[in-house]
């Protein structure tokens, strides 16, 4: 192998419209490193069809940066006549009538989908182990987690198996399993990127984004993933922009928020020392860097459950055995159809939340739980938007730890709710946020920083991260031998 996976976007293109390379050389190294890994990063591979666009791609498009790129897709996405499971039973002989539309845009710039990356079972999770095809492994440390829930994305663009990977973001499922496995991993605005072909958990959190090596590959996915879609009434109408725009600009004069939510004592002190030697480099920098307070939002991790368990009871009603995915091979009646179904379908995890859900939802509770909820996360927003007035982004630790053992947390699920109390905010106030790896920690594994923005402001955060990526020039290695 020629290890061209390894090169950056600009090396690689440049290297196909030269004619130096072929995609058909990127795919034979990446299916070459997918079989040979260990990782469980990927459900189903495109490995055919994957060639057949490999063939019929036409001449390389020098103004198309990511013509020919291979990428990962998360299972919770639509690919017409790929299979896409959400990690569940209940949808393991699901195939795909239609693309998503982040799907078709991939397609539409002539990138290649290579495979369906593992995950929480629909999206339910933290660290990627509710998986019925079992969790992914996190390349740094194959005995610990890759994070969740699009911890097959982040394992495959860590180990080196893919240049690109798209995940989701509910709760955080982006920006933590790219801070456990030292990526950037970028969550949009919320409405920034069409939802229309994204299997639904909670629909008013939900936000597919990008997941890659560093910050320009990041900026220059998302620029093919933003715009309007009339099939998703949640996209946003904003205009398309290049978030490369101010990648590598001086950051002298920004004005930067640390809220002390984020520096306290649910955080490890080791992430907590390589964030404050972050602050210290951006103040050194001529950046200014305040710690504020940001009201509720200590109250995040319990709004989330409570909204996103609502409505995660209201999407997966429709799995009942009867229209597609799985169905129980012997019933007796039309109600075992549906019980036996949804009992062997669902793993105790997403059960477990569409009960809760079921509950929250029930009759004065809507009003009790859901409706209150709903009003406090307003007032989350709110208070976001008075600290944007001041400051121009926002940063802290992506985790409270890194990332942990697969055996660990076990016993109780409501632990993993405390993976995300950090990055839930976010989702609350519907703003982008990105992780990026800062540091290493004594055991050598990576330490993620997270930059959070105004709506629509993702441009400011690549401008932030990238001059922190540059200053702090981490080199993080990207194979699956990382530990050797």
């Amino acid at each position: 192998m020629n290890n061209y996976l390894d090169k950056s976007i600009k090396e690689i293109h440049e290297l196909l419209v030269n004619r130096k390379i072929t995609p058909k050389d990127l795919l034979d190294e990446t299916f070459y490193r997918i079989e040979k890994s260990e990782l469980n990063a990927f459900i189903t591979l495109n490995k055919e069809e994957a060639y057949n666009v490999a063939e019929n791609l036409g001449d390389p498009e020098e103004n198309n940066i990511l013509w020919g790129m291979p990428i990962a897709v998360k299972d919770n996405i639509s690919t017409k006549d790929l299979r896409t499971t959400c990690a569940s039973h209940i949808l393991d002989n699901y195939i795909p009538v239609y693309d998503a539309t982040v799907v078709e845009k991939i397609k539409n710039n002539k990138m290649i989908i290579i495979g369906k990356t593992n995950m929480d079972e629909f999206a339910m999770g933290s660290s990627s182990r509710t998986s019925y095809f079992g969790a992914p492994k996190n390349p740094w440390n194959h005995e610990k987690i890759a994070g969740g829930s699009s911890g097959g994305s982040a394992s495959a663009v860590a180990g080196g198996l893919s240049i690109f990977a798209l995940g989701t973001d509910t709760g955080g499922s982006i920006r933590q399993p790219a801070s456990y496995t030292g990526l950037v991993g970028m969550k949009p605005t919320y409405g920034r990127v069409s939802r229309y072909g994204l299997i639904a958990f909670a629909s008013s959190l939900d936000q597919i984004g990008p997941m890659t090596r560093n910050v320009y590959e990041n900026a220059s996915l998302l620029n093919i993933l933003v715009g309007e879609d009339e099939r998703d009434l949640t996209s946003s109408s904003k205009e398309k922009e290049d978030f490369t725009r101010f990648i590598g600009e001086d950051i002298k004069g920004m004005k930067i928020a640390v809220p002390n939510y984020f520096m306290s004592d649910i955080v490890s002190n080791e992430i907590k020392e390589n964030i404050n030697k972050v602050i210290d480099m951006l103040k050194e920098s001529g950046a200014t860097v305040e710690f504020i307070d940001i009201k509720y939002i200590e109250n995040a991790v319990t709004l989330y459950q409570i909204i996103a368990m609502g409505e995660a009871s209201s999407n997966l009603a429709r799995y009942d055995g009867i229209r597609y995915g799985y169905s129980f091979e012997n019933p007796e009646n039309i109600e075992d159809v549906y019980l036996e179904t949804r009992r062997l379908g669902f793993g105790d995890e997403v059960k477990r939340r569409i009960m809760v859900g079921s509950y929250i939802l029930s009759g004065e509770n809507a009003k009790k739980y859901y409706d209150k909820a709903m009003s406090i996360r307003s007032d989350i927003a709110k208070s976001f938007k008075e600290a944007f007035k001041e400051y121009d982004l926002i940063i802290g630790p992506t985790t409270t730890t890194t990332a942990y053992n697969l055996t660990d947390k076990m016993d109780d699920p409501l632990k993993s709710f405390l993976d995300d109390v950090l990055v839930i905010p976010v989702n609350m106030a519907g703003l982008p946020g990105m992780n990026i790896p800062v540091a290493l920690s004594d055991d050598k594994m990576p330490i993620g920083m997270q930059i959070i923005g105004n709506s629509f402001e993702e441009a400011k955060i690549y401008k932030l991260g990238s001059f922190i990526e540059s200053k702090l020039n981490l080199e993080l290695p990207r194979k699956e031998n990382i530990n050797e």
